[in-house]
């Protein structure tokens, strides 16, 4: 150890020599040194403590570090950041959130005006056809079935695919058309084949309404296979239309692992970051993170097959299948073919099955029959349960011509459902409010730190 630093007795014992502060004589400053001659890694006494100074001119009072440098005060936390966001809801702050919610539409309509003027030539042509279209379809003229013909069928498809992408997109809802349109729509059309027993429906008014034929056709008969053929077509289509709603998680995962962009920033990539960071203590994983871990590493070895597979198999855990392919760059055909597949064609007939063969009244009396043996309401709810479905029989004996008369106290499920429906999509107009304001918030937030640096600059 004396080799090392110098060493002083006191009462007969060895001490290595404390260290000293040194003056520069050239610029004056203090240094602490050790015994050795260099320098210390600790200062011997403690910084000098923040000081609050007062602006002569302005009177307003900022806190100066020891060298006389204004302190930059730390920014909001990022979590503080989350909990202000969350809490701007329509409930809480109502006209801040209408108020933030007519600022983000205004910046995406901005954002998204820029961008398709880009495409200008595109524009111009798509104007074209549009305003051709337009003008064939007021022109008198023997064109004119053709078109009716055309454009119901392309606003029928077009209402499936757009049902479709709000079930994946959801909006923070979880929004799921097939419960509230699609699965109605296709017990509706089993229920009338079981008690017609055919489906040469009349169009009109069908798909709109309902009905029985007047003569049935025996070559189409009410059979599972028959039932699936009459609403193939609404039911690819809201599958596509789920295929699409996949689409933007998988680019906005894309475009963040091309550009090394940090995901912890999303707030629709959080749940996949924070699955990410579980991997390393697998004892901290819940039954449903193994369960997304199970499918994204099935997405991300198997490939084409694999996402093929998450798709035809009616599961919560596809959530993360586009943010998924998107990270580990899977080929945009790869993602959306087997998505389309599995979605439109596999995962659609599997549901179509359920709801037909659920709708067989040997199968709903099966359900039913063990109501009466709840104790108290059971006979009556049972009693209830009959009427109503007698009821929503009875619909489709009706005539065409008397679809202009207004109907007499009208079915009971069905008010019930419009009711249901009605709820839902206010609750779904309400998310979209709240999600839109919270995305003006998340960009507000966003430009706090740069504009404190600027400040602190000055």
């Amino acid at each position: 150890m004396s080799a090392i630093l110098p060493l002083y007795w006191k009462d007969n014992k060895p001490y290595p020599k404390p260290a000293q502060e040194m003056t520069n004589p050239k610029s004056g400053r203090k240094k602490t040194h050790s015994a050795n001659g260099n320098l210390a890694l600790f200062p011997l006494a403690d910084p000098k403590p923040a000081q609050e100074m007062t602006n002569p001119k302005s009177g307003r009072k900022k806190t100066h570090s020891a060298n006389g440098q204004p302190r930059r005060h730390a920014p909001p936390s990022r979590e503080d950041g989350k909990d202000q966001r969350k809490s701007l809801v329509l409930w809480r702050h109502p006209l801040k959130t209408l108020e933030y919610c007519g600022k983000e539409l205004l910046f995406d309509l901005h954002t998204y005006s820029a961008k398709c003027l880009e495409y200008r030539l595109t524009l111009v042509a798509a104007a074209l056809v549009l305003a051709l279209l337009v003008t064939l379809f007021h022109i008198d003229g023997a064109h004119q079935a053709g078109m009716q013909l055309v454009y119901k069928k392309a606003a029928w498809y077009l209402y499936w695919v757009g049902l479709g992408v709000l079930s994946s997109v959801g909006l923070g809802t979880g929004l799921h058309t097939f419960v509230l349109y699609l699965g109605p729509h296709i017990a509706s059309v089993a229920l009338a084949a079981y008690e017609c027993g055919a489906l040469n429906f009349p169009e009109p008014p069908y798909p709109d309404q309902v009905l029985c034929p007047e003569i049935p056709d025996k070559r189409w008969p009410a059979t599972v296979w028959n039932i699936m053929s009459k609403v193939r077509w609404e039911s690819m289509m809201w599958g596509i239309g789920t295929a699409l709603g996949e689409l933007p998680p998988y680019f906005m995962a894309r475009a963040a692992r091309l550009s090394g962009h940090n995901p912890e920033d999303e707030d629709d990539m959080r749940e996949f970051e924070e699955l990410q960071r579980k991997k390393r203590r697998p004892e901290l994983m819940t039954l449903m993170d193994r369960s997304k871990l199970f499918v994204e590493k099935l997405v991300d070895r198997v490939g084409f097959f694999g996402i093929f597979i998450c798709a035809s198999i009616p599961n919560p855990l596809f959530d993360l299948a586009g943010i998924t392919c998107g990270h580990f760059l899977v080929p945009f055909w790869t993602f959306f073919g087997a998505t389309v597949l599995g979605k439109a064609v596999v995962k659609v007939h599997l549901q179509k099955i359920f709801v037909i063969v659920a709708s067989d009244e040997s199968f709903v009396d099966i359900i039913i029959s063990p109501l009466v043996h709840v104790p108290g309401f059971g006979a009556r709810l049972q009693t209830l349960v009959k009427k109503v479905l007698a009821s929503e029989k009875a619909k489709y004996h009706r005539k065409v011509e008397e679809e202009a008369l207004p109907e007499a106290g009208g079915s009971i499920m069905s008010s019930l459902f419009e009711k249901f429906v009605i709820g839902m999509v206010a609750y779904f107009l309400i998310s979209i409010i709240n999600s839109l304001a919270q995305s003006h918030h998340k960009r507000l937030s966003k430009r706090v730190p740069s504009s404190g640096r600027k400040r602190a600059t000055d």
